[in-house]
């Protein structure tokens, strides 16, 4: 049985160069940062989880809420082939129970916060707001898209930001946990504009803080699509020398 059932709804990507060496120390073992084009990038993504099901079950008050995350990309030599993934830095719900299971069951680094969004409908566009609360000041995240979908072309940035179909926990430093995330290919609505009213290192320490000042490389409004999220697994790991020889 998969652990999670879900719709991922409206993801906005807000996506960032980073040197590489920033995120050794969070690299679960057995990975290796995930590189596009000659960069490496961390999202900060907000969306909304709907008719979420954990086990099979809807848990009251727990079926549609919104998240935040930052993370980054990574992939995994696996017989013979590379899987390609993702490592959250933190995951910011609303909700303390999935903030506990996730935490517990996954050893994640969620992170409970008061947390609203809002979607603004005019003819032609939508516009989307993530907002949550750190101590006494909320945060923001809002994108404004055409309503038109388009497909997500080939080998684009694109393609490289959303398909990423296993998440990475580093437990230790030679010890990784790895679930598979299974959805459709996700098509996106052209951005038009964008606005982010966060504190960076605030939320996600002075590793990030650099953030604060940075512009984008590129944002991003995904459709997304109901997943699942498949038990985690304990994985043996080895270089990917020794599993190409």
């Amino acid at each position: 049985m998969n652990f999670l059932k879900a719709e991922w709804k409206n993801l906005a990507l807000f996506n960032y160069e980073i040197d590489a060496e920033i995120l050794e120390k969070y690299l679960p073992a057995g990975t290796e940062i995930d590189i596009w084009n000659n960069k490496c990038y961390v999202s900060l993504v907000g969306f909304m989880f709907k008719n979420t099901k954990v086990l099979g079950l809807k848990v009251p008050f727990h079926v549609d809420f919104e998240e935040v995350n930052l993370r980054f990309y990574v992939k995994r030599f696996e017989n013979g082939e590379w899987k390609r993934g993702v490592v959250f830095i933190k995951e910011i719900v609303p909700k303390k129970t999935i903030t506990f299971i996730a935490n517990t069951l996954y050893q994640e680094h969620y992170e409970t916060q008061k947390m609203k969004h809002e979607i603004i409908e005019n003819k032609n566009t939508n516009t989307f707001i993530y907002q949550w609360k750190n101590g006494k000041e909320w945060n923001t995240i809002e994108i404004a898209a055409k309503k038109d979908l388009s497909k997500i072309e080939i080998d684009s940035e694109a393609e490289f930001i959303t398909e990423h179909y296993f998440g990475y926990t580093k437990i230790d430093e030679e010890t990784t946990f790895e679930y598979e995330v299974t959805h459709p290919r996700w098509e996106q609505f052209e951005v038009l504009n964008h606005r982010i009213d966060i504190d960076f290192e605030k939320n996600y320490g002075s590793d990030f803080g650099f953030l604060q000042t940075q512009k984008p490389t590129s944002v991003l409004l995904a459709q997304g699509s109901k997943i699942t999220v498949n038990n985690k697994r304990k994985l043996q790991v080895l270089t990917v020398l020794e599993e190409m020889y």
